[in-house]
């Protein structure tokens, strides 16, 4: 038998929200506390609504598994902890001290320290240079879970002497630093470049930056994102003499919609975008404001070429009482088209078309149409990325280039040449 007591994390404190239960993973199932559906807080999950009874097996699983790592990275993880890489409930307790968000599984009366143990440059260097390895390594010392395929962790970052921290225990993450990945050239820079042309167009997005351990070739560099569900306010504790952040809760939409991450892809006729718009137009507390940010990140995207932007690339962010929803900020905003073995099929429809360079004007009026909005204001919308897309990508690249990444005006032409705005312009 196992049993995991779920904690949520609300203004700072640690609430039991459920267990989970079972003979093992292959029939585990998480109830609610009655005293959490009492507390007057939101669900954790939108694809977990409070009921008495527990909740399918299927259901848990789709939740819960979509807080750990994907493909090589979960495997690698499984491995270092001696777990069944299937045995998703074992690895999400070894890693889930520290997960995307704000929820936590523990075994009860479980007593977790919190400490910062700082890292030497060296460690930034080898985290660069050696891939998912290292990665896997530094995840597994802090008990950290990142969801995605990427080698990622999660580090402190003391942003007044500009020291690097592994978060140990129950110790939050302030930032999520990827590795670039080996098979695809600058796509650190790529990224970047990318989501500071994403906002220089409107979209919202986290603050973020390169990490340069040498001269900006691939193995040197690191990408940083400060984490929108994280933040520090002038009353957090001290660990270790750095400010705790605290944490907000978030989930993806892959989760809010009670979907497997396998299955954050569409598949035919799944309409996932008019799936996005709906559960955004029932469940944001600023319904109008969100369904407009999402439109314009699709468009971005599109425009950009972006055909990874999944459903598990967008995520509902929840109020630091927990119960307040809105659109998270748009991240892992890349060009893949620019890289020639990359699909050019998009995550999901766009007005009935997938592939990225079928999509134009008349997709979005259809879009438009589908998701129940204005047409006039969206294409309104359209339009205004459009004209603006460009100039942001020139501005953006120049940026970069001055301090160092000479390749980020190489990527921005790329880009201009062989996305889909070079079509729709």
């Amino acid at each position: 038998m196992i049993s995991y007591e779920v904690y949520i994390e609300i203004n700072g404190a640690q609430t039991e929200v459920g267990v989970i239960e079972g003979n093992n993973y292959s029939d585990a199932c998480f109830s609610y506390s009655e005293s959490y559906m009492k507390s007057n807080h939101n669900p954790i999950s939108i694809s977990l609504p409070f009921q008495k009874e527990p909740f399918t097996t299927e259901q848990t699983k789709n939740y819960f598994e979509g807080l750990l790592p994907e493909g090589f990275s979960r495997r690698a993880v499984a491995q270092w902890l001696n777990f069944d890489d299937n045995d998703y409930i074992s690895i999400l307790h070894g890693l889930g001290r520290e997960c995307i968000g704000a929820i936590r599984v523990s075994e009860p009366n479980e007593t977790i320290e919190e400490h910062y143990s700082k890292i030497s440059e060296k460690q930034i260097k080898d985290l660069a240079a050696e891939g998912a390895s290292k990665s896997t390594e530094l995840v597994t010392k802090s008990h950290l879970s990142l969801t995605g395929a990427s080698g990622k962790v999660g580090l402190y970052l003391d942003e007044k002497k500009n020291k690097w921290y592994l978060p140990l225990g129950l110790a939050p993450s302030t930032h999520i630093v990827k590795q670039s990945h080996i098979r695809y050239d600058s796509i650190v820079t790529n990224e970047q470049l990318s989501m500071m042309a994403a906002r220089e167009c409107g979209i919202d997005v986290p603050e973020s930056f390169i990490i340069n351990q040498g001269t900006g070739k691939d193995f040197e560099v690191l990408y940083a994102t400060k984490r929108f569900d994280r933040f520090i306010n002038e009353d957090s504790k001290l660990i270790d003499g750095l400010p705790k952040p605290y944490r907000l809760h978030q989930e993806d939409m892959c989760q809010a919609l009670g979907k497997a991450s396998l299955n954050k892809y569409e598949s035919e006729n799944d309409n996932y975008a008019v799936q996005l718009f709906n559960i955004i137009k029932k469940y944001s507390t600023n319904p109008i404001e969100d369904q407009l940010k999402l439109w314009d990140r699709i468009v971005f995207n599109c425009l950009l070429g972006n055909t990874d932007a999944h459903i598990k690339n967008i995520s509902l962010l929840y109020g630091n009482n927990l119960k307040t929803i809105r659109l998270a900020p748009a991240y892992d905003i890349i060009s893949t088209v620019i890289y020639e073995d990359s699909t050019r099929e998009m995550a999901f429809n766009i007005g009935g078309e997938k592939n990225v360079f079928s999509v134009n004007r008349d997709s979005f009026k259809k879009l438009a149409d589908s998701v129940g909005l204005n047409e006039r204001i969206l294409l309104e919308r359209y339009d205004s990325i459009l004209d603006k897309f460009e100039v942001a990508l020139d501005n953006a690249s120049k940026e970069l280039s001055s301090i160092g990444f000479k390749d980020a005006k190489k990527i921005a032409k790329r880009i201009i040449k062989e996305s889909p705005y070079s079509l729709i312009k």
